[in-house]
Order: structure tokens, then sequence, then C-alpha cells
């Protein structure tokens, strides 16, 4: 990858890592902040055993400036959570999206006015999903030491070398985001960054209703609307039970047998404990609870349930080529990864619906660079 970086100014590493220590201290550097300037943000947390990410520390800089912050100071400090909810404060993050989910959990924040960097180096022709570090020796040369990235962020002290490994992470956010902006007047894609940061912040937000968790189990296709509603209601479950008991999902149940047990539809402990996986255990501690929910959603009106996607079959599929042709050559002409351009599961609900007219993910920015080809794809949706 080769990219130009315009004249930019890099912040040197601090001669001392600076703490943040107490909540007063962070709101009053937050008030103190000029309305409008940029922060720059990330986050370190554990999450190897437990449903919910565990928060270890807080990266926070603005005007020259870059702090280390305890997670109770952060949750202490009213103020940190209303300028992560100030749509009015730019915030700057890399590849966001735990990040997010981290702030949603252990806050109960939804983040506004974020712009995540990693997007906006897509479109500003870094390609696709570049990682901070190899972007940051690309534009700047400077090499990022990453051999603390997996260590323990929750216990007390930090060694030196974490101390350092995270104030990196925020030191070269500015800096890149001068050059991501630089790039994105060239293309005239100005708001498209802001514009897909937030969008891809609220759709993630909105996938955590447990009520939709089951679209995701896409081997679910298959299933009849009865045993697409029980499982519905099987993963429901899962994800109150592992929310209460704090454990990945895996560990309580894996999606296979979530599916095979809505396929069965069980009627009795025996045949719970004939679906082949399901271990003991889980039939003795869940088995008649489990029923319930099999007859409850089985008596159900599922009338009004969205059926889980099925593959697009030979026919669709064929077409599928020819209207990504049409997408890859605007992507290739504008230097802007297909994969953030139109997504594989977009450009198949386009062939699902048969227009690309009315698909709110297809206007704003894309829409003006999609234009040429629009009426050609709309072609061949018709035939």
């Amino acid at each position: 990858m080769t990219l130009s970086a315009p004249a930019v100014t890099i912040p040197p590493a601090p001669d001392t890592v600076r703490w943040i220590r107490e909540p007063d201290t962070l709101d009053n550097w937050l008030d103190a902040l000029e309305p409008g300037v940029p922060v720059v943000l990330d986050t370190e947390f554990e999450r190897v055993s437990t449903f919910y990410p565990i928060p270890g520390l807080v990266q926070l800089g603005g005007g020259g400036e870059f702090w280390l912050i305890d997670p109770d100071v952060a949750e202490a400090s009213e103020r940190f959570r209303e300028m992560l909810a100030d749509s009015q404060r730019p915030k700057l993050l890399y590849a966001m999206s735990e990040d997010l989910e981290l702030f949603r959990h252990w806050l109960d924040v939804m983040p506004k006015g974020v712009l995540d960097l990693q997007i906006g180096a897509a479109l500003a022709g870094a390609g696709f999903s570049v990682g901070y570090a190899r972007l940051v020796e690309t534009l700047f040369g400077e090499t990022l030491d990453k051999s603390v990235t997996r260590s323990d962020w929750v216990a007390r002290p930090l060694s030196p070398e974490q101390e350092r490994y995270a104030l990196d992470d925020i030191r070269f956010l500015q800096p890149v985001y001068e050059w991501v902006c630089h790039g994105l007047r060239e293309r005239g894609l100005e708001q498209a960054m802001a514009d897909e940061s937030q969008r891809f912040a609220d759709e993630a937000a909105s996938l955590e209703d447990a009520g939709q968790h089951y679209l995701k189990l896409r081997g679910g296709w298959t299933l009849n609307r009865e045993q697409q509603a029980v499982l519905q209601a099987l993963v429901v479950w899962r994800e109150q039970e592992c929310r209460r008991l704090d454990r990945p999902r895996n560990r309580v149940l894996n999606d296979g047998l979530l599916i095979a047990i809505a396929e069965r539809c069980p009627g009795s402990l025996r045949a719970l404990n004939d679906v082949q996986g399901v271990p003991g255990g889980i039939v003795k501690r869940y088995g008649e609870h489990l029923l319930e929910l099999v007859r409850g959603a089985r008596e159900a009106d599922h009338t009004d349930l969205k059926p889980i996607p099925r593959p697009l079959t030979r026919d669709q599929q064929a077409l599928f080529k020819k209207v990504k042709r049409c997408f890859r050559k605007v992507a290739e002409d504008t230097d802007i990864p297909i994969e953030l351009l139109a997504p594989r599961k977009r450009l198949e609900g386009v062939i699902e619906e048969g227009t690309v007219a009315g698909n709110p993910f297809f206007e704003g920015w894309r829409r003006d660079i999609l234009a040429p080809v629009i009426p050609e794809i709309e072609e061949l949706l018709a035939q």
C-alpha cells in the first residue's frame, strides 16, 4: 500500500504518561475543551469468558493532550457520558465497533458524533479494513509496538509498555483524521465518513434487540414458519440467560443446537434429550422451561414473523454476478472498496427486492456515486 500524506503534525511521544485520577478532574478537562474540537478516543477491555466486555482502560485526548483513565474514574464522570452522547463533539476512533459496544453495556450510552477513521481511510483510498498500525506506518513511517495487545488490561498497575501502547493508540488519530479529511475533500466525500460512521453505530445498536437475533442464524432458513418462531423464542431465551450469567452465547447453547431443537420441536424431556448434541446438563437444568418455550411459540400467531433470509436461487446468483459487476466498476473507478460501497448482504437485498430505488442504504453519498450505473442495474433487475 502506497499512500501520500499531506503535511500534518505528528505529536511526539510524551515524556511522561499522564493519568486522570479523579472524576472531577476529568469533568473539568472536558469543560475546558473548546466547542467542536475533536477528541481522540480508544478503550482497552477483557472479554474471554464473559458476555459483557470488562472495561480495562480509557484513552482520551484533545487539544494536543493525551490521558489514560481508569474505568471507575470515567464511570463516575457525568461529563464523560455527556461527551459521548454529544453529537456536536466529534469523537475520533479507529475500528470502533467494540468500543461502542463497551460504552453501550458499561455506561448505557449510545455515542453520537462518532467518526470511525477506518471507514474514513477506506473512503479516502487506503483500502478496506486496514489495520491502525499498518496505516500509521504507511502514512507516517512510525512502527507501533503491538506486543502487549493481548495483555491483561484489567490488572493494576499497568506496565510501562502497556501505557506507551495505550497512548500510541490515540496519539496518531488526529494526524490520521487530517489525512482522511484531505482525501475526502479531494473526492467530494467530506460528509460521507460522518454519515457512514453514524449509520454503522446506529445499526450496531439496533442489532442488540434480542427478538431479532434469530435472523442472524442463517442456517435456520430451511425451517418452516412455526419452527422459526420456536427458534426466535429459543434465541431470546439464550440471550437473556447469557446476560444474566454474563457468559458467551456458545457457553450456554450454540447456534446449531438451537436450530436442531427448533427443527425437532420436542414435546417431552426424552425428545429433547434425543436431539443430537444437546448436553444432558442443559436438559436437566433448563429442559422444562425449553419445552414451555417450544409449546408457547408453536401456539402463537406467526403471521408477522420475519423469515430468515434464504440463500439466493441459481437464477438469482447469476443476476447477482451481473449486478455486482456494475457496482464493482464504480468501486474501481472511485477507489472505494466494494465491501464498503456495496457489501454482499446489501447486494443480496437488492436482488430480492428487485430494485435499488427506495433502499435507504444506497441513498446519501452512495446515490451520487452510483448514479451513472443505476439505469443499467435497474434494467438488469427488471429482466
